[in-house]
């Protein structure tokens, strides 16, 4: 079950980041902008689990010198990352380029970050 939530958590918060020019979702009908964003989040997640540990080893002298502050850089890069993977496998969701993809990153982060805070306090009452 926490997949699940992690999974649609993750869909929120590529739809709130789609407020940024460069980040399109496509056109289309609610379901299928639905299952284009639970499909982003999905390949978003296994974006972050496979590569950005291997980029974190190899970088963490960038990391050290500049404070983890590359870290905003490296995930902007993995969200272009994404939006490509998508494209290639015929997902409507489109990242057009580095500060779309940056701003994209920061939103996504920041808006996760916020609803897993509501949900563990939620998950926390029951």
């Amino acid at each position: 079950m926490g997949f699940l939530v992690q999974v649609l958590l993750t869909a929120v918060a590529v739809w709130v980041s789609t407020v940024i020019p460069g980040i399109d979702l496509g056109d289309g009908s609610t379901p299928a902008k639905i299952g284009t964003l639970i499909g982003v989040a999905l390949l978003f997640g296994l974006v972050n689990t496979v590569v950005k540990p291997v980029v974190k080893f190899f970088g963490c002298v960038f990391y050290l010198v500049t404070l983890g502050l590359i870290g905003l850089v490296v995930n902007g890069l993995l969200f272009w990352l994404t939006g490509w993977l998508a494209a290639e496998l015929g997902l409507p969701f489109r990242v057009t380029g580095f500060w779309p993809a940056f701003f994209g990153a920061i939103i996504v982060a920041f808006t996760s970050w916020v609803l897993n805070l509501v949900y563990d306090r939620v998950a926390d009452r029951d």
